[in-house]
């Protein structure tokens, strides 16, 4: 998970997707080619294409890649309710059902708070095919920690 820095309620939606996408250089998230794409006051998605680099040995998206496409973004996503100063996001739980499969084209993952507490974060991440049919869908509980001193 990147750790993220921002005063999210003083900077524009592209701002923020390109200090996102920054931070995320020279991680598993630029290795997959994830991409962090559109926010809302609800949501946060990326995108992450499918071709050989994410498949498996039969040629078909990886589901290892699809989960790191939905902690990717679901940890991202619970940086928008924290103190980014003072806190920071663990993921503790992915729980993920693969409904479709894939050999080539792009995913999208967005993510939508369910629970938002003091403690913990809960996420819904759904994950799409470029014609909104639908490859998989996650379950992601994040913890927050204070950063120590």
């Amino acid at each position: 998970m990147c750790n993220f820095t921002l005063d999210l309620h003083h900077m524009d939606k592209n701002k923020i997707l390109a200090v996102f996408n920054k931070k995320c250089k020279n991680t598993l998230m630029e290795t997959l080619d994830i991409e962090f794409i559109d926010l809302g006051v609800d949501f946060l998605t990326a995108k992450m294409p499918v071709g050989p680099k994410v498949h498996q040995p039969y040629g078909q998206l990886h589901g290892g890649a699809t989960a790191a496409l939905a902690e990717s973004v679901g940890s991202a996503a619970s940086n928008f309710f924290i103190d980014n100063e003072q806190q920071f996001i663990n993921g503790i739980q992915l729980s993920i059902n693969h409904i479709k499969s894939m050999r080539e084209g792009v995913v999208f993952a967005t993510a939508k708070n369910i629970h938002k507490g003091r403690s913990t974060h809960l996420w819904e991440v759904i994950i799409t095919d470029e014609d909104q049919q639908l490859i998989a869908i996650a379950k992601m509980t994040n913890i927050v920690l204070e950063k120590r001193k």
